[in-house]
């Protein structure tokens, strides 16, 4: 369904671009849920944004996309304008910032249909109607008069799901889809996520910090640390024998009743500016090495890849 390879995305200042996603790769497949996870400001959002086409203005990019055996090169952002929304769907993570204040829900959601799906004013407002009451934002005629500002957190994001999927695209986008949401809500969004990969087999790229929402609902697992990918495998894989040092600390961060946390601190990443380990700074199993050489990621064993010199519980 979706390959991305050796995606980068940086910003210029003067004469230097600062890389904020460094070269990564994978692949998301059709009826699969693939989690993205890492600390905030490890490339997660911009890797979401450049593969759906809306990279803030400055910002460069350079790679390609090979999606439904087409190719895109991520350095041409205005290719994607015939995916977005007819063939890539995006849930963004804050639906104030993107539902319009001026226009009732309902129309904003037919907006889509009516642009990519070519369907009359009354068909997409029909339509529409049938996909509130699916994603459970009843009464689904009177909600879709009314505004954003009306409706209730939860509601103003199954509003923008509904958008996401209104076109029923086959490759979904979800940028930290529950933040702000309670425990009951949460659990509502990331099921109708689910419910969207099932039915209608498509690739979901769910973007997280939060690595329950990823235990919950993810099949593959991509760890992100300081633009690069350091470890990938299968949610199982990651939860439960996590082989770098970086996803260690991921999951040793979670609170728990039977142990205190235990979070490295943060110092400059000393591996950095020296070609080494961007996570040296904070690994507690430094070697020298680890202060000169990057090293690549390698497959352990099909599914399974890590990015260290000393990969460890390894078998």
């Amino acid at each position: 369904m979706l390959e991305v390879r050796n995606l980068q995305v940086g910003f210029r200042q003067g004469r230097t671009t600062f890389w904020a996603v460094r070269g990564i790769s994978f692949t998301a497949a059709a009826g699969e849920v693939t989690g993205l996870v890492g600390e905030s400001g490890s490339g997660k959002s911009l890797t979401a944004l450049a593969v759906s086409g809306l990279l803030p203005a400055g910002a460069v990019a350079a790679g390609e996309m090979i999606f439904a055996g087409e190719r895109y090169p991520f350095a041409d952002q205005q290719l994607w304008q015939k995916l977005r929304g007819r063939r890539i769907g995006m849930v963004f993570q804050d639906p104030q910032s993107f539902l319009n204040p001026l226009s009732p829900v309902g129309k904003q959601v037919a907006e889509p249909l009516r642009l990519h799906c070519n369907l009359s004013s009354r068909e997409a407002e029909e339509e529409t109607k049938k996909l509130f009451a699916r994603l459970g934002i009843n009464p689904a005629a009177a909600r879709m008069r009314q505004y954003p500002h009306q409706l209730s957190g939860g509601l103003q994001q199954r509003v923008l799901l509904a958008a996401a999927i209104a076109c029923r695209p086959p490759l979904l986008l979800a940028d930290e889809p529950t933040t702000a949401l309670d425990v009951t809500v949460q659990a509502q969004i990331l099921k109708l996520l689910r419910n969207y990969v099932d039915r209608e087999k498509a690739a979901l790229v769910l973007i997280s910090h939060d690595l329950g929402v990823i235990a919950q609902l993810a099949d593959r697992v991509l760890v992100m640390c300081a633009g690069f990918l350091v470890e990938t495998g299968s949610v199982a894989d990651i939860m439960y024998e996590p082989l770098h040092p970086y996803t260690q600390m991921l999951l040793a961060s979670l609170p728990r009743l039977d142990k205190p946390l235990n979070i490295p601190a943060l110092p400059e990443e000393g591996g950095r500016d020296l070609g080494g380990c961007v996570f040296a700074g904070r690994c507690q199993h430094l070697i020298p090495d680890c202060l000169e050489k990057n090293p690549p990621l390698v497959t352990v064993h099909p599914g399974r890849a890590v990015k260290c010199l000393l990969p460890f519980n390894v078998n």
